[in-house]
């Protein structure tokens, strides 16, 4: 096939013992799924079903952090208020639409550190004005994710401690067993709406603490059992 000019090439996660990578095809994002952050942002967790937003799956989005590894990325335009979002990214190796929520795990290939980052003025002001949240979640850089371990090496994840600090400092704090709508719940609610391909990831929510970080701060994300994510802005 002749094309105009060379398509972006597709980007691959690093598999944690192996040598094969996972092709990102589509990047879902859960809104709100920790009581204790959607308190902070204002919003009341015990009346909110489950919502979705997507990010970008190209390079220029997903930063790949390769284990031992700290990467850079540029403080993005247009904002005064770039915030951190520790999460729990799951990745999709089984395809699947209206899935059951027992059946869910069956479609989880692994799991990985993730960070979504967020141009939180702009997305408080789309919110507002009852706009699409894209510039604030989709921009350039938006979505570091370290390496993936597979669910036949870690087994289901339901709890484990997560966190992130900023130049050394905790900001963020909890457990993955707090989240309102449980891994296997996100992955069924979401596969009503998209039919789930593998390749895809989906980044299950963050705890309480976000916070805006600065051109220097190096942010560190930790979950129990995974590879550590350190990425710095610059």
């Amino acid at each position: 096939m002749n094309y105009l000019f060379e398509p972006q090439p597709i980007v691959g996660l690093p598999i944690a013992g192996q040598s094969t990578y996972f092709p990102v095809r589509r990047v879902y994002c859960v809104g709100r799924n920790y009581a204790a952050h959607a308190r902070e942002m204002g919003f009341d967790p015990d009346r909110e079903p489950p919502f979705f937003f997507c990010k970008a799956n190209d390079a220029q989005s997903v930063v790949v952090v390769a284990a031992n590894e700290t990467i850079s990325v540029p403080y993005p335009s247009l904002t005064q208020n770039y915030h951190y979002e520790i999460e729990l990214v799951v990745a999709i190796g089984k395809a699947g639409k209206n899935i059951a929520i027992d059946q869910a795990a069956d479609h989880i290939l692994g799991y990985a550190v993730g960070l979504d980052m967020t141009r939180r003025d702009l997305q408080i002001k789309m919110r507002e004005q009852g706009r699409p949240w894209e510039i604030g979640k989709a921009f350039d850089y938006a979505a570091p994710v370290g390496v993936l371990h597979l669910k036949s090496e870690t087994g289901e994840i339901h709890s484990g401690d997560i966190s992130l600090s900023v130049n050394g400092e905790v900001k963020q704090q909890s457990n993955i067993s707090h989240l309102i709508w449980s891994v296997n719940e996100t992955i069924a609610n979401l596969s009503t709406l998209f039919e789930l391909h593998p390749g895809d990831l989906i980044f299950s929510g963050t705890p309480e603490g976000v916070g805006p970080v600065q051109a220097g701060d190096t942010m560190h994300g930790l979950i129990q059992g995974l590879s550590p994510l350190s990425v710095k802005v610059t």
